[in-house]
């Protein structure tokens, strides 16, 4: 697992972005409807849909959020209500 900092934190799309280059810098956290084979939405789409993992960030721990439309997605957490997007 790493700590990851603001100054790992670049601009991308309008927004900052972290890079993480292997789930092991993670945090597998799943939810009892992760680990049943569950799924949040009927259709599995959603603006924000919970992540079995969570991120090291300034020493605290956040649930990761997926939003999904059509074939795309995007993972995020906020940090005092500004979004950071996970690549």
């Amino acid at each position: 697992m790493k700590n990851f900092t603001f100054a790992d934190a670049k601009p991308w799309a309008g927004h900052l972005g972290i890079s993480v280059q292997d789930r092991s810098e993670l945090i597998y956290s799943p939810l009892v409807w992760h680990m049943l084979g569950l799924q949040q939405t009927a259709s599995g789409y959603g603006k924000k849909l919970v992540n079995p993992y969570k991120i090291s960030f300034e020493g605290k721990k956040y649930r990761l959020y997926t939003t999904v439309y059509s074939n795309n997605g995007s993972t995020w957490f906020k940090v005092k209500g500004q979004k950071i997007f996970v690549n």
